[in-house]
């Protein structure tokens, strides 16, 4: 079954030739809306993961579901063909079950509203937006337990939803979904704040639209999907050589455990190309585990991945969307860690999410070895903590860590970055205003990104002193397997946690754990990883050195 689109139009749309002023006026306007969601949305959020670290994903897609512009690819796929009911105007819809969507979003805690755009009863193109709720319930404070064997453990589960109804709020759901989360008023501010961020979407395609003419407007999102291709299909002829004699590129790694005394896991690709189709093969995968660390790896979003490597690294200029889809071939085999059948528990899947990028340096570097990347901070390290203050009011952070930037080609990497390039540190004093802790550190890890003609970026730390009696969950990795290092380069220092109480004994913490309890005056070291070097390093100038 796929949905069923209601138009009260049904003259079908024209291609029209778009001259190229104003292809790069339209390309421009919906480059500048997404900016303009992104805005609305991180002014008007409440919880600091999106508020202030920006952990939200716009997009504005034609009306066929192919992104035109955004980041993290379309969305819409797997709805479209999943959801078994109308598209009609006035229609805003709401899911966070990953397998409802074929892995659009990957956890519970993104909840990814996506809105139909129609002008004069016909679709013409679709905003959309996730981001990452603090809490969505479960059988832990942030809702990514350790330990989840389901996924069930993991929140309340939202399957495709009209939350809008013929542009009426459907409250009585909105209700439900609050009354199971411990932050109903962040996750109350989120809603509204990306549903903004759709209407201020909607009115800038529509002004688009006013402006040039519906056949113009859909004819120059065409042009710019066709221009993506073009661009993809250079890149891949130039980067991926074509398989001979059978042989293909290979590459693995791995994820160090899953916080219940398992792993490491592994990941693994072969690659090759013929003619203009890259084929992407993640057999060699590790089976799905019984415990969270699965990550549903949507074909979509394997691609985007793809696409922004490569054009982020070959020419940053090109328009990043959906347009050259049909030039990638991924196969995932259900049942492997990238493709759990449910209910398999998916709460701490950051970690193979992350590590797709390392993934990715290691193959396509095999066919252009002047662009190769080391391992770099190939995750997003949560911190969480909660419990109740002294006025007896519940308090809960959600904080997402940074690390070292792998060395590369064109230089060191820098240092204490997010593995997101838009993502954002939440400042210090935003962190002892509105919760009971107290940063006593916050700095880089000398010599934690690995030696190499160009290093790698150094790791951070931060010591939280916390201020009142709660509780500590964390998620990171590589602290068994070391980020490593390409072309002689060094690999970095890996990832340590550690625990000084107010007696002055310390503990190791592992990477992955629920429910430490803390105490006021104990100070956590959460130390992140380095990036691995890049080159020989006895050939980095020695006043560089020093």
């Amino acid at each position: 079954m796929s949905a069923r689109i209601i138009e009260t139009n049904t003259v079908p749309f024209s291609r029209v030739p778009v001259d190229p002023i104003t292809l790069d006026i339209v390309e421009n306007a919906l480059r500048n809306a997404r900016n303009e969601m992104d805005a609305v949305l991180f002014r008007t959020a409440m919880s600091p993961g999106i508020r202030e670290q920006h952990d939200a994903f716009p997009m504005i897609a034609n009306h066929e579901g192919k992104m035109v512009v955004g980041q993290f690819g379309s969305f819409l796929y797997g709805f479209i063909a999943g959801y078994e009911g109308t598209i009609e105007d006035g229609d805003i819809f709401i899911t966070n079950d990953p397998y409802s969507c074929g892995g659009a979003i990957s956890h519970l805690n993104d909840w990814l509203l996506m809105m139909p755009i129609f002008h004069n009863g016909k679709l013409v193109s679709w905003a959309a937006m996730f981001g990452h709720m603090t809490d969505v319930g479960g059988k832990v404070p942030g809702s990514l337990p350790t330990d989840a064997k389901m996924i069930y453990e993991e929140g309340i589960i939202i399957p495709p939803t009209k939350i809008y109804r013929n542009a009426q709020l459907q409250s009585e759901i909105l209700n439900i979904l609050l009354h199971n989360t411990r932050m109903p008023e962040w996750n109350k501010s989120d809603f509204f704040a990306i549903i903004a961020a759709l209407r201020l979407a909607e009115r800038r395609v529509r002004e688009n639209i006013e402006r040039f003419g519906a056949d113009e407007y859909i004819s120059a999102m065409w042009d710019m999907l066709d221009r993506n291709r073009v661009a993809m299909s250079a890149i891949i002829q130039m980067i991926i050589p074509e398989a001979k004699d059978g042989k293909k590129a290979y590459f693995e790694d791995y994820i160090d455990d899953d916080g219940m005394g398992n792993g490491p896991y592994k990941i693994a690709c072969s690659l090759h190309r013929e003619g203009e189709i890259a084929f992407f093969d993640f057999s060699a995968s590790d089976p799905q585990s019984f415990s969270s660390i699965n990550f549903l790896l949507n074909e979509e979003m394997f691609k985007m991945f793809f696409g922004a490597f490569t054009i982020n690294l070959f020419d940053p200029q090109i328009l990043f969307n959906d347009g050259f889809y049909d030039l990638v071939n991924v196969h995932i085999p259900e049942g492997s860690i990238l493709k759990p059948k449910k209910p398999a528990a998916l709460s701490c899947r950051t970690h193979m999410l992350g590590r797709i990028f390392d993934l990715m340096g290691g193959l396509l570097g095999q066919g252009a070895p002047d662009a190769l990347n080391a391992a770099g901070f190939s995750d997003s390290p949560h911190f969480m903590y909660s419990g109740f203050d002294e006025n007896d009011e519940w308090y809960q952070l959600f904080q997402i860590g940074f690390g070292g930037v792998p060395g590369r080609p064109a230089g060191d990497g820098p240092d204490g970055h997010s593995m997101w390039p838009a993502f954002t540190n939440v400042p210090n004093e935003f962190l002892e205003a509105y919760f009971p802790l107290r940063i006593r550190e916050y700095s880089t890890i000398p010599d934690s990104g690995g030696a190499g003609l160009h290093r790698g970026g150094n790791g951070i730390v931060i010591a939280y002193e916390m201020t009142q009696k709660g509780e500590v969950s964390i998620h990171d990795d590589r602290w068994l397997t070391y980020p490593w290092g390409v072309n002689g380069g060094e690999p970095g220092l890996r990832s340590t946690k550690r625990l000084v109480r107010t007696d002055g004994t310390e503990e190791n913490i592992p990477s992955k754990c629920d429910r430490i309890e803390v105490n006021p005056g104990d100070i956590l070291y959460f130390n992140t990883w380095g990036g691995g070097g890049w080159g020989d390093p006895t050939k980095r100038d020695a006043a560089t050195v020093l």
